[in-house]
């Protein structure tokens, strides 16, 4: 019989080894919510870290004052849950657990810029509060799973720069809700699936660059109709006709199609008429403006019918024959008459192309201020009136002579507007106090003897060998007539004086309304008024006035405005004019017109300029302008100058600290009232107004000049906006 002896102390090593990490992990799985517990998957899932895991103890209550994670108090739940995970840049390396997929009140999901590898599980996305997940640039591979529009709320997808590989699934429809989808970077292939782009009405931002889709581009692409900023597909391999729907998309979207296989020609309607060059190039195939590569047509078109009835007539002619001389007739019938539907078709061409949309001739009495009626930017009452431009290249030309002799004389006074009429003694006589002093000469208020007050500048004294240069430019701003444009009146030239009279806008600037030294707190109708005003008139110098002109120097102490708060840009074309009488036109004071106390401009850096526009060696072009004008815009909806610097700003002067600013708020999804001035938070019903514009000015602030819109369109997207 076999005696067996166990030794006493065996059950007690038995509970020590076995039984005790039991009740442990019983007693911290009490401890730790569900949610800490599911995070703790990320602690385990990373290879390394423990600097920055050095705060996630599995000993803890709650996860929610570890580092990377935000906590919120749900309704109905006792404990706080986890909302947000942000752990970006932090050089992790491992791969992302499904656990994840049990924070079901996971709002926002930040894992970009580290080294993540593996493919994003299936699971991630039974978190069904997730509206944005930031996964971009790390190591991911594997497809995009096909449970991403689980979470019904989802908003933000940024997969770029990755390896995501496979095609797109049409489910991607379901995500309705969604705004930015980011795929940039990746090995995505195959063709975009037709039927997703009506399902996304939401969808703000789309940028699918550098992966490797092709076929053509889906017909419905033309229904994203919230899509702004940039629509960006270069560097890809679709191929076929761009689909004349892409004009469909708001005017302020442009488009980035490079390097792809795109062919035929490029069509011209709604946005496609705002594009650049730039986003076309490098597709071999393509052709059209504004490509300098003209499309050749080789198919002769037949009109309806011909090609039926040539039989009979081939039939009949060899029935019965034509005569020479008849048939020398009848060629030169058609060729009169096809030179002559040339010359009408050529004719309206050019007529058309000259009208540009600018019929905009409101009449206002001069140096009135009653009303007068503003037209919106572009009128669409047919070709413009040029009555008024014809009637004032009389006058002044009858001007020009007399100018001539007088300026040999000791100099005379010559009226541009018909409607202006005064002595030059009068002028001298009359009571006049200076307004502001820059490098852009003096001004100041007179007072006529009828009452009615007008600003004179002062330029230089010398230009004595340029009268004819001057006066050739003096005359081109003289024929800018537009409501929201200071008028010049007349000039004045001696050997010794240079003088230009202009009208005189009595309520200061809107640098002034906007820093607070004038009495009238600005709302948001008004601030739009002025907005839309100022577009009006910028589009108009743009496209509408003699000579095309670029203004150069937009900002708001060059917005001047009325007791109506009606804007009026001042100050364009001066540069030249000052270069003629020998001013140093390094700064511009912004008064030409204005009511301002006495001030001495300091040169100093001007935020409002383009970057491009910081290199001396560049030449102005209208692009200056939009970007100015979008600095505008921001500062209109913050209610900060672009001197304003954020703790975290950046010193680089290539673009204007605001600019930097809103871009880097829409980015992180500031919420709106931390950006708008205070001033307008009350006008709650303004808020979709209010993002509308904010993106307008975006577009009109990218950096590079080619993506920015034109000011008529800047203009017209403005006119949609009610208040």
């Amino acid at each position: 019989m076999l005696n067996l002896y166990i030794n006493p102390i065996f059950p007690i090593l038995f509970f020590l080894n076995y039984a005790s990490p039991i009740l442990f992990f019983l007693n911290y799985a009490a401890a730790l919510t569900t949610d800490g517990l599911s995070l703790l998957s990320v602690k385990s899932a990373v290879d390394g870290g423990d600097t920055v895991f050095s705060d996630w103890n599995d000993s803890d209550a709650t996860p929610c004052h570890w580092s990377g994670v935000t906590c919120a108090n749900i309704s109905g739940d006792p404990d706080a849950r986890v909302v947000g995970l942000a752990l970006a840049g932090r050089s992790l390396h491992g791969y992302i657990p499904s656990e994840l997929g049990s924070l079901v009140y996971l709002r926002r999901l930040n894992l970009h810029d580290n080294s993540f590898s593996g493919s994003i599980p299936d699971q991630i996305f039974n978190a069904t509060s997730l509206h944005s997940i930031f996964l971009y640039g790390n190591n991911l591979s594997g497809e995009i799973p096909s449970s991403i529009c689980n979470p019904s709320r989802l908003q933000n997808v940024d997969l770029s720069h990755n390896s995501i590989s496979g095609p797109l699934r049409k489910s991607l429809g379901n995500c309705r809700q969604l705004q930015r989808l980011i795929l940039a970077g990746n090995n995505i292939s195959g063709e975009f699936p037709s039927g997703i782009f009506p399902e996304l009405a939401n969808l703000v931002q789309l940028d699918l660059s550098s992966n490797s889709f092709n076929g053509s581009l889906p017909y419905d692409i033309g229904q994203l109709k919230s899509l702004s900023g940039t629509l960006n597909l270069s560097f890809n391999h679709f191929a076929g006709k761009l689909p004349a729907s892409l004009g469909d998309l708001p005017l302020t979207v442009s488009f980035d199609l490079q390097h792809n296989n795109f062919s035929g020609e490029i069509p011209q309607s709604g946005s496609f008429s705002n594009q650049g060059p730039t986003a076309f190039l490098n597709n071999p195939s393509l052709c059209g403006f504004p490509l300098q590569k003209t499309c050749r047509n080789n198919s002769s078109a037949i009109p309806p019918g011909t090609q039926a009835s040539t039989p009979a007539i081939a039939d009949n002619e060899s029935k019965k024959g034509l005569k020479p001389g008849l048939i020398i007739l009848i060629s030169l019938a058609d060729a009169f008459g096809v030179a002559l539907i040339g010359l009408v078709i050529v004719y309206l061409y050019w007529r058309r192309k000259d009208s540009n949309g600018c019929s905009c001739t409101c009449k206002v009495k001069f140096g009135g201020n009653q009303k007068s009626k503003f037209c919106s930017f572009p009128c669409v009452n047919g070709f413009p009136n040029t009555d008024s431009e014809a009637e004032s290249e009389k006058a002044s030309g009858a001007g020009d002579a007399s100018a001539v002799s007088g300026a040999a004389e000791g100099g005379e006074l010559v009226a541009i507007d018909k409607g202006f009429s005064f002595e030059l003694d009068e002028l001298l006589r009359a009571s006049a106090y200076v307004l502001g002093k820059s490098g852009l000469g003096i001004v100041y208020k007179v007072v006529l003897g009828n009452g009615i007050p007008v600003a004179v500048r002062r330029l230089g004294e010398g230009g004595e060998q340029r009268y004819k240069e001057f006066v050739a430019e003096v005359q081109a701003i003289g024929r800018v007539k537009h409501p929201n444009v200071v008028k010049l009146r007349a000039y004045y030239w001696a050997l010794d004086e240079k003088l230009l009279i202009s009208d005189f806008i009595s309520n200061g600037n809107l640098a002034s309304a906007l820093r607070g030294q004038t009495s009238t707190i600005l709302s948001w109708s008004t601030r739009l008024k002025i907005a839309k005003g100022t577009a009006r008139g910028l589009a108009y110098l743009h496209e509408c006035s003699p000579r095309k002109f670029v203004h150069g120097d937009i900002k708001p102490s060059n917005i001047l405005l009325d007791n109506e708060h009606q804007p009026h840009i001042s100050d364009f074309g001066l540069n030249r004019l000052i270069n003629i009488t020998g001013n140093n036109p390094s700064s511009s004071g912004g008064f030409m017109g204005g009511a301002l106390p006495y001030l001495a401009q300091t040169e100093k850096v001007n935020n409002y300029q383009a970057p491009e526009a910081r290199v001396s060696s560049n030449r102005p072009t209208q692009k200056w302008d939009v970007y100015s004008f979008g600095v505008v815009l921001l500062e209109l909806l913050t209610g900060k100058s672009p001197e304003f610097s954020s703790p975290t700003s950046s010193t680089s002067t290539e673009i204007s600290d605001l600019v930097r600013w809103v871009r880097k708020g829409f980015e992180e999804e500031t919420p709106l009232s931390d950006m708008v001035d205070p001033l307008l938070l009350q006008e709650v019903h303004a808020k979709k107004e209010v993002l509308s514009v904010f993106h307008l000015a975006l577009a009109c602030t990218e950096r590079d000049s080619e993506i920015r819109p034109r000011m008529k369109t800047v203009s017209e997207s403005l006119e949609k906006i009610r208040t």
